[in-house]
């Protein structure tokens, strides 16, 4: 029986979802260990679409547990209107199938504030953020003057503790030009929304330990990718979580050897949304050709991804700082009918071949890839369950990225039904 993390190899939108909910299938527990309402997720069950942005994959599935950790930041009005919109569509989300950590902080409306007036201000950096007051939520969390999710419990101690936020926030808005934020205000925010969250509360280590030693198969779901962690990603455009497979403990309470298994999900070429560098990027009709076959716009915010060729040294070192045992590589059927297909196998920085990606942001804007080519196919691979149903080409191409990443492929998706999928290895029989 084994533990799985899933964790994005790339900056994001690799096509998380469908895996996840494959894998939630098979799964007692599912766990989201980091990042907020940012995160978007789209499944599909008997024809049934879900959207989910903060509520893990496996809410959507009867008679699985799903956990959010205290590693995630947890917007409270999101969520009960995210839990409304579900249960309209005919889930049962409730207590018995549902908890949220104890020691998880709060994004309140300030933060969200706060997001969007630096995001649309014209001076500083600009990160290209979702303006839903993640980054300002987790600054409040490291600087401990949160409000987390236990402060629901008594309603008494909450003044005190809004009183020390804004003794940080107030200054702050006044150096930006807004008015003053009332504690009365935010005194009402919460206690508006308490009742409705109250029955959710829990303590997740002591919950998902037990689950644990009763031999319960967990699946640690992930939002962002590995290339936005704030420590391993292409800082300061980065989120503002750890979203490295690591994460995964810290972020719900249970130590690293309750994971067996971390399989990465990755596309099979490369896309990005914001600011940043994007060695690969194609700003032409190669671009445009990966952007509208494989519908890149975000399932949170609809904007348009970047496009751009496969990027094997930025996976091949998501491998490394995720520990990825295999990964799932996604929507190869989007490069169907290219006439030629590139690989991005090193980089050049400064006259010098190099195999990595360096972490200073002006060594990343001016690393040029160095490209493999291989002639595509012009068969389709849309909907192939085995090996033998893809083109020849289209088998080297997967061969090529499995050599050149260092991590072989367990799952390969050739559309987005979730049966349209080729098992190599099920990451929770490893």
């Amino acid at each position: 029986m084994a533990n799985v993390v899933v964790v994005g190899s790339q900056w994001g939108d690799e096509g998380k979802g469908k895996i996840v909910d494959w894998l939630s299938e098979q799964a007692d527990v599912i766990v989201r260990f980091q990042g907020g309402h940012n995160a978007g997720h789209t499944l599909v069950i008997d024809g049934v679409s879900y959207k989910l942005s903060l509520l893990p994959s496996g809410v959507a599935r009867s008679g699985k547990l799903s956990v959010i950790g205290n590693g995630v930041v947890v917007d409270p009005h999101a969520f009960v209107s995210e839990v409304e919109r579900i249960t309209a569509q005919g889930v049962t989300v409730g207590p018995e199938n549902l908890r949220i950590a104890e020691n998880a902080t709060l994004i309140l409306s300030l933060h969200r504030e706060l997001d969007a007036l630096r995001e649309e201000s014209s001076t500083g950096t600009r990160i290209g953020t979702t303006k839903r007051g993640i980054g300002p939520a987790y600054e409040d969390k490291v600087g401990r003057r949160a409000i987390r999710v236990m402060d629901l419990k008594n309603l008494s101690t909450l003044p005190a503790k809004i009183e020390r936020l804004l003794a940080h926030h107030n200054p702050l808005r006044r150096g930006l030009g807004q008015p003053e934020i009332l504690a009365e205000a935010i005194f009402e925010e919460l206690s508006s929304v308490a009742d409705k969250m109250l029955p959710y509360i829990d303590s997740v280590w002591r919950l998902l330990d037990g689950q644990r030693r009763e031999g319960k198969r967990i699946l640690f779901e992930g939002a962002q990718g590995a290339l936005l962690d704030i420590d391993h990603g292409t800082y300061p455009f980065v989120t503002s979580s750890n979203t490295v497979a690591g994460q995964a403990a810290t972020g719900c309470g249970l130590g690293p050897n309750s994971i067996d298994y971390v399989l990465g999900i990755t596309k099979a070429y490369t896309t990005r949304v914001g600011e940043g560098p994007f060695p690969t990027e194609q700003k032409n009709e190669v671009g445009e050709f990966l952007g509208t076959r494989g519908r890149e716009f975000g399932t949170v915010t609809g904007r348009q991804r970047r496009c751009g060729w496969f990027d094997a040294v930025l996976v091949r070192q998501t491998v490394c700082t995720s520990g990825i045992s295999g990964i799932a590589l996604t929507k190869l059927d989007v490069l169907d009918g290219l006439d030629e297909i590139k690989i991005c196998v090193a980089y050049e920085l400064d006259g010098e071949r190099i195999d990595y990606l360096p972490a200073s942001q002006g060594a990343q804007e001016r690393v040029k890839p160095i490209y493999e080519s291989l002639p595509g196919w012009k068969e389709s691979t849309e909907g192939a369950r085995s090996w033998a149903d893809l083109p020849a080409q289209a088998v080297k191409y997967v061969r090529l990225v499995e050599e050149l990443i260092g991590a072989p492929v367990a799952l390969l998706s050739t559309s987005p039904e979730r049966d349209d999928t080729i098992l190599v290895q099920n990451p929770f029989q490893d």
